[in-house]
């Protein structure tokens, strides 16, 4: 990595040239009192956010490429988007700025600073300082703002056919895992990142004809059986299992994406099962996971009493053409001899294969 984290100042017995521990150097910010700020929410520390790029480049790590290039992702909530704007990078979920880019910015960054002042966020300083050098976002969906609060199981498990990139606001919703604190929860989600860091959340859809079931897999996170087939343009919508940002204003029960209301009938919803471990052997890898006690108790839709499904899938290594032009992979649900126990096996889709429910 060739970066620090920044900070306000250092914490006890830390040194900033210190590279033996799992994080990344660290940054004292550099004096930001001349720098004038007016909005009314008196958050200085966003100017410091809004310099970090121009004091990242002052580093001047050497082979350090790219074009001219802003990318990010803006929030999922309406309000949010028409309140800071629809083409800003959030700052919550990160954005990236390639080198040259970032070069020619930090020369220019506090000019925009000080006439930017009645801005609330270094994000959107150096959002108005890109579209004064006339660049625009390139927007990546792996980047989550998550202006939501609560359950996010919902847009977890429709994560876009891209890698993972950030979450934000971790603080706002439950932990990612039920019977977790926050940090657990993020430990055992990185046990799968770390095994297979491109093919994390990736969804894919299984239609099981025996039993009728829709089985949305979303790897290294949790799986989801529906008791009846389901659309695909249907599975893949967002579970509306989070609370709005904010209350009193109807755009902030909106999102710029397609939403799945739940079942009011808690046993007509899906069942979920939540990943619990992984093992590798060579380039495959084989994730399991283990059903939910949130569940309803009584669950029709699952006549057999499925307790655990076992996910076998090659490690993902996307190639460029890839990355640029993503699709969905396929799944199969195996045959199996055990009533409580079930096998998918993830694959590449064949060049003309469809993913839908036979009926």
């Amino acid at each position: 990595m060739r970066g620090c984290a920044f900070l306000d100042r250092l914490p006890p017995n830390a040194d900033s040239s210190n590279d033996t521990s799992s994080l990344p150097p660290l940054c004292v910010s550099e004096d930001t009192s001349q720098l004038r700020y007016t909005h009314g929410a008196q958050h200085r520390f966003q100017i410091r956010i809004a310099r970090m790029v121009r004091e990242a480049v002052a580093h001047n790590h050497s082979n350090v490429r790219w074009l001219w290039h802003y990318i990010g992702a803006n929030s999922e909530n309406l309000e949010q988007n028409r309140e800071f704007g629809f083409k800003l990078a959030f700052l919550g979920a990160g954005f990236a700025i390639s080198s040259p880019l970032a070069q020619v910015l930090a020369r220019v960054i506090d000019s925009c600073i000080d006439r930017y002042a009645h801005f609330y966020g270094g994000d959107g300083r150096v959002f108005a300082c890109l579209t004064e050098l006339g660049i625009g976002m390139i927007h990546e969906p792996g980047f989550h703002q998550f202006d939501i609060r609560g359950n996010a199981l919902g847009l977890l498990t429709a994560h876009p056919v891209t890698p993972l990139v950030s979450i934000h606001s971790l603080d706002q919703i439950d932990p990612l895992f039920p019977g977790m604190n926050t940090l657990h929860a993020l430990q055992h989600f990185f046990r799968a990142a770390k095994a297979d860091p491109q093919r994390i959340l990736q969804q894919t859809v299984c239609y099981d004809r025996w039993f009728s079931w829709t089985i949305s897999v979303s790897w290294g996170y949790a799986i989801q059986v529906f008791p009846n087939h389901v659309y695909l343009p249907d599975a893949i919508k967002v579970g509306q299992t989070f609370r709005h940002w904010r209350s009193g204003n109807p755009l902030t029960e909106a999102y710029v994406f397609n939403t799945r209301e739940l079942h009011p009938v808690e046993c007509a919803r899906p069942t979920i099962f939540f990943f619990e471990k992984i093992s590798k052997s060579k380039d495959r890898t084989k994730t399991t996971y283990k059903r939910s006690h949130q569940n309803c108790e009584y669950d029709g839709g699952s006549p057999r009493k499925i307790k655990e499904i076992r996910v076998h899938a090659h490690k993902m290594d996307l190639t460029k053409k890839q990355l640029q032009a993503p699709r969905r992979q396929c799944c199969n649900v195996l045959p199996s001899s055990n009533n409580e126990a079930l096998d998918i096996t993830i694959r590449e889709c064949q060049e003309d294969e469809l993913i839908y429910m036979h009926l």
